[in-house]
C-alpha cells in the first residue's frame, strides 16, 4: 500500500495534489522539486499504476515485488534501482533478521518500497524533513539518508554480536564448559547458531560495498551512475567508510567463531579421550579378577592349591593386591 506521498521543493515539504501522478507533473513543472512516494509490501495491482506513471523498468519492478534480493545497484534508462537490506537484532533470541528496502530514483522522483519492518521509513522521513539543507539535493538526499541509517544500524548489530561472541568464549573456556558433556553439546549448538547469524548479517553487508563505492565515486564505473547529485557523493564516502568497518567486524567475528568452534571440538575430543582412558582402566581392573575366577571355575582336578585349606582366601587376597596395584598405576598415570 502507499504509505505517504509528498512534494519537496527547496528542501521543504509543500502542499500539492494528493494523486501522485499529478504530484509528479507539478514537481517537474517546478523544476527544483521532487516527489517522494513510500510503499510497504505493495501488491502487483497496487504497483502497476506506479510503474506506468514513473516508467520503471519491468525487471526492477519484478525484483521489488518478489523481494528476496541481494543488496545491489542497477542503472536503467529512466531510473536508478537500489536494494538495501536493513538488519534487526532480536535480543531475546539472539538472532539476526533482515528486511528489504528498494529505492527507485529518477527525474524528480524517488519511490521507496519496503518489505518487512527493519527500517522505519516514516520516522526517517520526519527526521529528514527537519534538515532542509539536505533535502535540497533532491532524491539523492533520500537515498543517502536511508543508506546512512541502515549502515549505522549495522554497527549497532555488530556490537551486539560482539557481546554474544564474548559470552560464547566464556562458555567454551570456563571450567564448567570443559567438564560437562551436556553443557558441551549445548555450547556447540550455540556456536553453530551464532555462525548462522553471522552468515545472515554478511548477506546484508557484504554485497553492499560495491554499490556504496559507486555512489561515492570511488569504485569502477562510478561516472556512469546517473541521478546522483555530485554534492552528495562525499556523504556516500562516509557511508562507505562505515560499511567497511562493519564488513571488517563481520570478517573478524567469523574468524573468531571458527576458532572458538575448533577449540570447542578439540576440548570435546580431549574429554572423550579422558573418558575412554577411564573406561579402559576400569575394564582392565575388572578383567584381572574375572580371569582368575574363570580359571578356577574350570573344575579341573589338577589345579594349584586346589585342596589347600587357605586356597579361597589366598586367591581373594591375590585379587585384592592386584587390583590395588593396578589402581595405583592408573592413578599415577592420570587415567583415573
Amino acid at each position: 500500500m502507499i504509505v505517504d506521498c509528498g512534494i519537496y521543493r527547496n528542501g521543504h515539504r509543500t502542499d500539492g495534489p494528493s494523486d501522485f501522478s499529478d504530484a509528479l507533473d507539478a514537481a517537474r513543472a517546478a523544476g527544483d522539486a521532487f516527489v517522494w512516494i513510500g510503499l510497504h509490501e505493495p501488491s502487483e495491482e497496487e504497483f502497476t499504476h506506479v510503474t506506468d506513471e514513473f516508467k520503471l523498468h519491468p525487471l526492477a519492478v519484478e525484483d521489488a515485488l518478489k523481494a528476496h534480493q541481494r543488496p545491489k545497484l542497477e542503472v536503467y534508462d529512466d531510473s536508478l534501482f537500489v536494494v538495501l537490506k536493513p538488519v534487526h537484532y532480536e535480543a531475546d533470541s539472539d538472532t539476526v533478521s533482515s528486511g528489504e528496502l528498494m529505492l527507485f530514483l529518477g527525474d524528480s522522483f524517488v519511490v521507496t518500497v519496503r518489505h518487512g519492518d527493519g527500517t522505519p521509513v516514516a520516522d526517517l522521513r520526519k527526521h529528514l524533513e527537519e534538515k532542509p539543507e539536505m533535502l535540497r539535493h533532491g532524491p539523492t538526499s533520500v537515498l543517502y539518508s536511508i543508506a546512512d541509517q541502515v549502515v549505522d544500524h549495522y554497527l549497532v548489530v555488530a556490537d551486539e554480536l560482539q557481546n554474544d561472541l564474548e559470552e560464547l568464549e566464556t562458555a567454551v573456556f570456563s571450567p564448567e564448559g570443559s567438564t560437562s558433556s551436556g553443557t558441551g553439546a549445548s555450547t556447540a549448538s550455540r556456536i553453530y547458531n551464532f555462525k548462522r547469524q553471522i552468515l545472515e548479517f554478511r548477506r546484508a553487508t557484504g554485497p553492499l560495498a560495491m554499490p556504496m563505492l559507486r555512489l561515492a565515486g570511488n569504485g569502477p564505473f562510478a561516472a556512469a551512475v546517473p541521478f546522483v547529485d555530485d554534492a552528495v557523493r562525499p556523504f556516500f564516502r562516509d557511508v562507505s567508510d562505515h560499511l567497511t568497518r562493519v564488513n571488517e567486524s563481520v570478517e573478524g567475528l567469523d574468524r573468531l567463531v571458527s576458532d572458538i568452534l575448533s577449540a570447542h571440538l578439540a576440548q570435546m575430543g580431549v574429554r572423550q579421550n579422558d573418558d575412554m582412558r577411564k573406561i579402559s582402566a576400569w575394564a582392565a581392573m575388572a578383567a584381572v579378577p574375572t580371569m582368575i575366577a574363570g580359571i578356577y571355575g574350570m573344575n579341573f582336578d589338577h589345579m594349584p592349591e586346589l585342596h589347600w585349606v587357605w586356597s579361597y582366601p589366598a586367591v581373594i587376597a591375590l585379587m585384592i593386591v592386584l587390583e590395588v596395584l593396578l589402581y595405583q598405576q592408573f592413578k599415577r598415570r592420570g587415567w583415573l
